[in-house]
Order: structure tokens, then sequence, then C-alpha cells
């Protein structure tokens, strides 16, 4: 282990002085809290998170337990906001043995962190920054994304992987200049790396990816380069999240709201906070010593409910994304053009059985449910048919959706020009700590730096340093590749026909490889409801999504909506729209089942997910058609 931390030294030493001229910046790799003690702690935490018997307390429990705190017995910690960042710092705080809750006013990962690229990257664009501008600043987030890429695809291995990820170069220039800038990536990652970038000729770039176009307009490709960068299933990635933080102790609840702060008797520290749980309406106080304001791109409103004059830190970005057909990708190699005819980046990656291919950031305004614009629909479309053989059409795109991006500035910085890439940590208000910025690759460092600037406001007492660097999440322990074949040999999926009647069906590749992938070493209790309660049927034609998943979803992962299960717990609505909103009624009719809704409700909720679904730019929901992508 020392060699290998001193190796990764010198590789990192060596690349600093390449991007320097010869000048020596060494950057240190941050040494794991683990290194510093919590042991036993760690291995107390690991038992109660991968036995597979555990089960989240319920939604009630979790929600009494907030209303349990008091001005004499608050918590240590209370988060707002369920997205990585926020499901990331209730996991960090609670296994350091504080009293951690967590309110979220939609649902987990409802906002970015459902709707990023799907990429866990170490930063290979800020890397060319950092080597033209001779900047070390860009340098140090290469070296600490990169770090952290590796430590969550470990830590969740069933909803990460690596993926190679493939640039076309249309002259030798091109070659020689990617080649080295990823040898490069790959010399910085050190003991990192996922796997070696390499050089492919034209004529192997196309066994690889067939619907790469050799020749385009006046060029015709010399060859490819391929680097290895992570990938992700964002939402579930997240869920897991809150889950792991659940059973490790926390009282998170998702759909409750902050609708004010508590003040002390002088209003001069925050001490709480009034919470209307959105699905009941019943308003409550949560007492905690210190709140972390993770919002991502709202959390400048929550800033303003403890001081109205607070100068805002948000400058938000939109990503526009689309999903097409499985046959524009091939199943394990992305496509990346590092600079399109406008600059911008362009990618197409193989995703869920899909393909979704997107651009860089834009300006944009805050709002709960962004909408992709058609013109960038477009956009991304144009880009990608200069470099494919296949038609591109407008009539392929089965999903189409925006996500908004918080890029922070600190707001106790002199210069309120810099737009910061990396996270900002701050305390404008006491009691009050926010955390913004950043990216999902990095959401556990970032969710250590809040932890550990909320035990210094509140001078809290944790029993432990952070224990996150290696602490596997829900259904990630023992889970291996090959687990679906348990499922495949050992499960059948009982559905039940429209006259009543009930059919064996066999547990196929493609479901019992879903399974495996979504829900870990957890699959089996999902595998046994489709089995034992008659629910194997699939919930959309082509898709491997299982009527079970949803009664599961709704008694152990919190899901209180039809919206929470197509977006969410499942990726339906992001893979296809249409698809989603064929679904809506059987899912609603189980999720009915199992919260006992009534026929109100149930109409409600189909008015809701319809409504949300129509957010989602699919070829039905385009605003028109210019006759290009017909």
């Amino acid at each position: 282990m020392a060699a290998t931390a001193r190796l990764s030294r010198r590789l990192c030493a060596a690349a600093v002085a390449a991007v320097s001229g010869g000048a020596v910046l060494l950057y240190q790799p941050s040494l794991s809290a683990n290194d510093l003690g919590g042991g036993s702690q760690l291995s107390a935490i690991r038992q109660r998170i991968s036995d597979l018997n555990a089960a989240v307390p319920s939604r009630a429990v979790q929600e009494a337990a907030l209303i349990g705190s008091s001005l004499v017995n608050p918590l240590d910690v209370l988060v707002i906001g369920g997205g990585a960042t926020g499901s990331g710092v209730a996991l960090d705080a609670v296994t350091r043995g504080l009293r951690v809750g967590l309110v979220e006013r939609d649902d987990f990962s409802s906002g970015t962190s459902s709707r990023s690229t799907k990429l866990i990257h170490g930063g290979v664009r800020y890397l060319e920054k950092a080597v033209f501008n001779l900047d070390y600043g860009q340098l140090k987030l290469v070296f600490h994304a990169l770090e952290e890429r590796k430590q969550l695809i470990e830590n969740a291995p069933h909803l990460c992987h690596a993926l190679p990820c493939m640039t076309p170069c249309f002259d030798w220039f091109e070659v020689v200049y990617y080649w080295m800038g990823l040898k490069m990536y790959d010399l910085v990652a050190g003991p990192r790396l996922l796997h070696l970038s390499r050089y492919y000729s034209a004529q192997e770039s196309s066994e690889l990816f067939p619907t790469l176009a050799r020749k385009g307009k006046d060029r015709n490709m010399k060859g490819t380069v391929v680097y290895y960068d992570g990938q992700m299933n964002d939402a579930r990635l997240n869920v897991g999240l809150a889950l792991t933080a659940a059973l490790a102790g926390a009282a998170v609840l998702n759909h409750a709201e902050v609708v004010s702060f508590l003040k002390d008797e002088v209003g001069e520290r925050i001490i709480g906070a009034r919470i209307r749980d959105n699905l009941s309406g019943k308003e409550f106080d949560t007492y905690a010593k210190v709140i972390v304001n993770a919002a991502g791109p709202f959390c400048d409103s929550v800033r303003k409910m403890a001081d109205k004059d607070a100068r805002p830190m948000i400058c938000p970005s939109s990503g526009v994304h689309i999903v097409l057909p499985d046959y524009y990708s091939p199943e394990g190699m992305g496509l990346i053009v590092p600079k399109t005819k406008d600059g911008r980046v362009v990618f197409m990656l193989p995703w869920l059985g899909r393909t979704v291919a997107g651009t860089t950031d834009s300006n944009t305004t805050i709002t709960l449910l962004p909408e992709p614009h058609e013109d960038e629909i477009q956009f991304i479309l144009d880009a990608i048919s200069d470099y494919l053989n296949v038609k591109v059409r407008r009539t392929d795109v089965l999903s189409a959706w925006s996500g908004i991006r918080p890029l922070a500035t600190d707001p106790s910085a002199k210069n309120t020009e810099s737009i910061s890439r990396d996270h900002v940590v701050c305390e404008d208000y006491p009691g009050l700590v926010t955390i913004t910025g950043g990216k999902w690759t990095t959401y556990r460092s970032m969710a250590e730096d809040a932890v550990n600037a909320a035990i210094k406001s509140g001078k809290l007492s944790p029993t432990n340093n952070s224990l996150t660097h290696n602490l596997r999440l829900i259904g990630g322990d023992g889970w291996d590749p090959a687990s679906f074949t348990v499922l495949a040999q050992q499960y059948v999926r009982m559905k039940k026909t429209q006259g009543g009647k009930v059919v064996p069906g066999v547990m196929d590749t493609a479901a019992a490889k879903h399974l495996s992938h979504a829900y870990g070493t957890l699959a089996e209790r999902v595998a046994a409801i489709a089995q034992n309660e008659n629910l194997g049927k699939r919930l959309a034609h082509g898709y491997p999504f299982l009527e079970a998943e949803v009664a599961y979803c709704a008694r152990h992962e919190y899901c209180e909506s039809a919206v929470d299960f197509i977006a969410r717990r499942s990726r339906l609505a992001f893979l296809d729209t249409d698809a989603a909103g064929r679904a809506l009624p059987r899912i609603i009719e189980i999720l009915a089942t199992e919260h006992k809704w009534d026929r109100s409700r149930k109409k409600q909720e189909f008015q809701k997910a319809t409504e949300f679904l129509e957010t989602f730019k699919s070829s039905k929901n385009a605003h028109f058609h210019d006759g290009k992508h017909t």
C-alpha cells in the first residue's frame, strides 16, 4: 500500500511538472479519514447496510423522528435537499455518529441529480485547460475527480461501470494531440486509472462503432482515440445514498418542505426549521444544532429564508439531453466530440439499452421542471449527424430533458465574477451551512467538506472521522457482475393475464440483468415478489421493468408517487416518455394497492404524472418539425 501511495505521488508530481514547465507543484492526494480511526464503527455500519434482511424505517417512523427533536434534545444536523450532495451529507454525518435528519421538498434526486450526463468523469477538459493556461487550480480538480471517480465505482459497483469513449480524429494533428492529451490523463490518474487509452485506425474504429461515419464533408477520418470514464444510473445511485443513510440511522423524509427557519431568542442563530409534509399537509418543527443547505439550484431561496438580503451565489446553467434508439451507438462504446463547429462538446453514449446524447451547458433561469427548447434538441441532432452514417431523425427522439446545474460563486469572495467549477462551502448566517457547486463525481468529498463545516459551526462531537471513502452503498456489498444468473436460474415471473389467469414466464436474461444492476444484492427480494405475488409482467413493451418493482419500491424505497417511480426508481420517463405514459395506469394501480389510495388520489396521480411527462420533449411532444430531422 505504501509503495502504491508513493507511486501515486510520483505520477502526480510528474504530471504537474510537465504542466508547469518544470516547476514542481506537488499535489498530495487527500488522506482518507478512514486512515485516522473508526475501524470498528465502519465494520458495524457495513454489517447493518449489507444485511439482506434489513429494512429501512417506514416514512411515518422517519417523520416521527424529526418531530421528536426538541429545543433541549435537537438533532445534530438537519439537511435540506435530497439530491446527491444532500443525501451524501446525511450519510457522511450519520456514519460519524451524529444525529441526522434530511428533508426533500419533492423526491430524492428529483432535480439536477437525476438529469446529469450519466458520466462519472475525471475532468479531461479541465486537464486541457490546466495545460494551456498553466492553471494549477484546474489540475487539482482533475486529481481530485479521478480519485473520487474510482472510489464511486467501487462503492456502488452494481450502478456504476467503466465506459470506453471514442473521439474521432480527422487529421493527423488531431490524432497526435488527443493521443498525447489522453496519455497525460492516464498518467495523472495513476493508480486510479480505469483502463489505458489507445489509438484505433479508421478501419478498427468502424468495426467498434459501426454507425460512425468514416467520411464527412470534405474530410476523412484518420482514426480515433479511446479513453475510459465512468458511467452510472444517477437517480438510482442517489436513492441508494438516501436509503443507505436511513439504514445507518438518519431520518430521511422526501416530499417534506422547509417553509421557514426557527431562530434563537435574539435571532442571531438558526436552531431549526418549520417543515410541511407535502403529502399530508401537516406542519411541524424540527430542531437542529446546524442546518446544511444542499438545495442545489434552489440554495439561494433557502438562504434568503434566513436573510432576505443574502447575496446570490448561484449561476444556473442548463444541460439538455436526448435519448435515441439503441442502434445509434454500440452497447459498449461512447462517442465524444470535444469541439463541434460552434465550439461545444457533444457526446453520444449507450445507457440502459438506449443512446443518450447531449451538449455542454448554457445559461438558464431556475425553474422546478426545466424543459428543453426545440432548437437545443435540433442542435444535438445536427451535431451528431455530422459524425454518423445513419439518418438522424427527430421522430427517433424517445425522450428529451433539461437539467439545471448550480455553478457557484463564493459570496465571501471579493471578486464576484469568478464562477467556480469546484464546490463552495460557506456559512453566511450562523447555524446555516451552504454547500453548492461541484459535480456528481465529487459528491462524496463535497459532503465530507460540508459535514466538517457543520461540526465546526455547531461545535458537534462526532465519534469518528468520515467513513464514506470505503463504504459500499446498499446493494453493493457482495455484488458480482454474474449475480444475475442466480435470478435467471432460480426465479420465474408469474404473470396475471387480463382474464385473471396466472401463467409462469421465464426470468429472461434482460430482466435478470436489469434487476441485478438496479437493486444489487437485494434483487432477489424483487424477484421473489414477481414470483410469489404474481407481479412478473413487464410494465412496458421492450423494457425490462417489472410490476414487482413498483410494489418493492413502495414498500422499501420511499416511492410515494407515480412520478417517483417512472422518473427515479425506474428510469422509464428518461428512456422513453411515451412508454412511461402507457405504463402509468398499471403503475398507479399497484401503488394504490400499496398505499391505499382512493379514486380521487389515483386520478390526481395520473394528472400529475402526465403533466410531468409533457416536459420531456419526445417526438410526440415536439414543438415543431423543421423538416431537417423528421
